[in-house]
Order: C-alpha cells, then structure tokens, then sequence
C-alpha cells in the first residue's frame, strides 16, 4: 500500500485518448517530474477535483499534450492520492509515458491493484469489488444492471439485514447462558432465524439466472434431418446465418451465432441432424450434435410437423427433460400428427409461434426471477450462501448451545463473503487476478 503504483487504464489499441493511471503516497510528486502545466507553476500542490493542461516531458522531449485530473486522499477510488493523465490514445504514446512514470518511481500495478487498494482501504467492500469486475465484463444489458446493483450495496444491504438477524438471535442465546433464570421464549429464536432463511432462499434462487446472464446460455437447437433447424436458427436471430436446404444432411458440423434474449446473452447452435448414417463425417456430426445437447443449457429438440413421426420420440428420449424444449416446425404446412407431450408450434417462415418459443425460453433458462431484481452472479456466493442455509436449517433444529455454534460458524461465512472478516489470501488473489491491470 506504500508503493506508488501506475498503469494504463483504458484497453489495447489506437483510441482517441488513453489514459494513465498512479495511485500512492508518491503521486503528485512523481507527475511533477514529467508533467509541464501552462498556467501554474507545480502539480504537486494542485487541489482535488481539479483539470489541468499541460505537456508531458522527457526532459527537454515534449512526448503529448495532456490534461491531468486531480484526486487527493482520501476522496478518491482507491482513497490515496490518484492522478490521471489522459493524453492521445496512441499505443507507443501511453508506453512512453508509463515508462516516465515507472523511471521516476512508480511501479506497474498489478491486475486489479487499484481495485484491491480500495478495498484494503474501506472504500468499497469486498462485494462491490467483484461487482466492479462483473460492470467491466458485462455482456448484456442485464448483467450491466445487476452489476451495478451490486456496486451500489444492493447486496451488502441485503447481506447486513441477515447478518443482523443472526447476530441479534445468537446474541440473545448467549444472554440466556449467562442469565438462565430470565427465561427467553423458543419463538423468540425461530422466528427469526426463519426469516433469515427465507431471505437467503430468495437470494439463492437468482444463481442460475445471474450466472447464465454473466457468463451467457448455450442453446442447442437439434433435431432429424430437414426438421428446419437452420431456418428456426435464422428466425431467432431475425437474419441469415444458416445455409437453408431442402437436401438432408447439409449441416455437418455445427455453427455458433450470438443471440440477446430478454437480456440473457446467448449463444445459439445448430447441429447436424440426427439419423443414422454410413457417412463417417456425417456420422461425427450427429456424435457432436448430442454432445452439445447434452452439455447446453437449454435444448430445443425440433418435429418436423408435416412428417409422420417414426422414430422422433425415439431419439427425445436420450435427452434431459428439465433442460429440453419440443418444437413443432413447419406450423404452415399440412399437420400430420399429435403429440400428447407438450410442444411450441411455430413457423420460421410466417414466424407464428416464434415470440411464444422465445418467452418459453426465457421461462426455462431464469424461472420465476425478475429481471428487476438483484441477482447473485458469482459461485463463490452462491457456496457461501448455500453453507449459511445448510447452518440455519441445522440451528433451528438443533439445541441451543448447538445452536449457537451454528449461529457464530453462519456470521463467520458471512463476514468472509462481504470481506469484513478475515480472508485467505488465496481468495483474494483469485478474485482480483480476474481484473484487468489499470483497474
């Protein structure tokens, strides 16, 4: 924490401005050295929350124009001295000028350094820190949103509500110890430890959603030969990625298209279709084809409804039924059967049936969840919540002095998830070693 650190803050590439970032006692001084201001005389006085112009220097080489922000301790990201320099976003530029930085003192700030700094220095807590994180890597608009619930306490609000019930429960049990003669009420313990449950239940219940709109959903879109896989993939995505033929056995390995639905970023993939064959390229495509239903998070499994069904049902029987759509294609031509299972008609070339498919898609991939609610995106919540529900159903059945042990084991996993308690060290390298450097 007593090193000054330094880091280009914005990504690889030509860009208009780049930036570079210091944090650390030797900020202001270090900048000084490198950073010529028009109308002032130093930087190393210059007050918080202020922007400058000026050129920066090697010496008697003018390398940019610059501006410079100003952000003193401990009101800043990291709560030290941090100053920004944004000079032209040119690659050779922003290595010129960390170099400046590093030659005068500085060293290179590791990933997520400044991050880690505003945690260890009570800015953010740990939660916010990973919602830092999952902001920068969001992919969809949803994943932004939770990400910046996360960042604003949304979750650690949440959390203290729980953490207080808890401690005021075991509090009270403790009292019971020292002062058995005063007599507490059972009730008096298990309500409350219930409703903490049902609070963690609640929260434990977003995990798929929030870790499917964090890292997105794989939807495997499967089915016979001619079954109208690709033109269904077509009308998903609302263009032509898909080659369409009427000759069985066109697609022989499988094909990937990006796809948003309702926020959940998706990666939708048509297959080789499924029938037995002599053709050993085909033969792999349909080996393939039922890898990737088996490993998706979501499969569409595809009947041609203008064909008898022969051996369709068959095949569906190899599938996950909780992870399995049926389709009934070719809604618009002639039907020529009946299914007793549940199916979703539609039509990719009238598109009947399509906006259906898609809410039933949405339903099997988040549930019951609100787009509009917080979610819990990261697996290392989601065991430690899971852990605090195991010892608050194990509390509410057990004695009070078991009870109490429970109770202090769940406040400890709970402290070690938002921060406040004492973290391996291996927890928190892995957590910022998934951060960009200069963040």
């Amino acid at each position: 924490l007593h090193d000054t650190i330094t880091a280009i803050a914005t990504a690889p590439g030509i860009g208009a401005v780049g930036i570079i970032r210091l944090s650390g006692p030797e900020s202001y001084s270090i900048t000084d050295k490198i950073f010529i201001p028009k109308q002032m005389r130093s930087v190393k006085y210059l007050p918080a929350g202020r922007v400058v112009y000026g050129t920066i220097q090697d010496q008697d080489e003018v390398i940019d124009e610059a501006l410079l922000l100003s952000f003193r301790a401990p009101y800043s990201y990291t709560a030290q001295d941090v100053l920004e320099i944004q000079t032209h976003g040119g690659p050779a530029i922003l290595r010129r000028v960390l170099e400046l930085c590093t030659k005068h003192g500085a060293r290179l700030a590791q990933p997520g350094e400044f991050t880690l700094r505003a945690y260890l220095n009570g800015r953010i807590d740990l939660l916010q820190a990973e919602s830092v994180l999952n902001l920068v890597n969001a992919q969809s608009d949803s994943a932004r949103r939770n990400a910046a619930l996360g960042l604003s306490k949304v979750l650690s609000e949440k959390l203290n509500i729980i953490q207080d019930i808890i401690t005021k429960v075991y509090g009270d049990i403790q009292a019971m110890f020292d002062y058995p003669d005063e007599g507490v009420p059972e009730a008096h313990f298990k309500e409350p430890l219930k409703q903490a449950l049902h609070y963690i239940k609640e929260l434990l219940k977003t995990a798929k959603a929030g870790q499917l709109t964090q890292r997105g959903a794989r939807l495997a879109v499967i089915g016979k030969p001619n079954a109208g896989k690709s033109s269904l993939l077509n009308a998903l995505l609302g263009y032509q990625r898909s080659i369409v033929s009427d000759i069985p056995g066109t697609t022989r390995d499988y094909l990937e298209a990006p796809l948003s639905l309702e926020g959940i970023p998706i990666t939708a993939i048509d297959t080789a279709g499924l029938r037995e064959t002599t053709d050993a390229i085909e033969a792999a495509g349909v080996t393939l084809a039922k890898n990737l239903a088996t490993n998706a998070d979501l499969t569409l499994y595809l009947i041609d409804q203008s064909q008898p069904l022969d051996d369709a049902l068959e095949m569906l029987k190899d599938l996950p039924a909780e992870r399995t759509l049926i389709v009934a294609s070719k809604t618009d031509l002639n039907k020529a059967w009946d299914l007793e299972l549940p199916f979703y008609p539609v039509s990719a070339t009238t598109l009947q049936g399509l906006e259906q498919l898609k809410t039933a898609i949405k339903q099997k991939l988040l549930g019951d969840i609100s787009l509009n609610q917080l979610w819990i995106t990261s697996e290392r919540h989601e065991e430690a919540l899971g852990k605090v529900k195991g010892l608050l159903e194990q509390a509410l059945n057990a004695s009070d002095d078991l009870a109490a042990l429970d109770l202090q084991d769940a406040l400890k996993v709970l402290a070690e998830m938002t921060g406040r308690g004492e973290i391996a060290e291996e927890v928190l390298e892995h957590i910022f070693a998934n951060f960009c450097v200069g963040k």
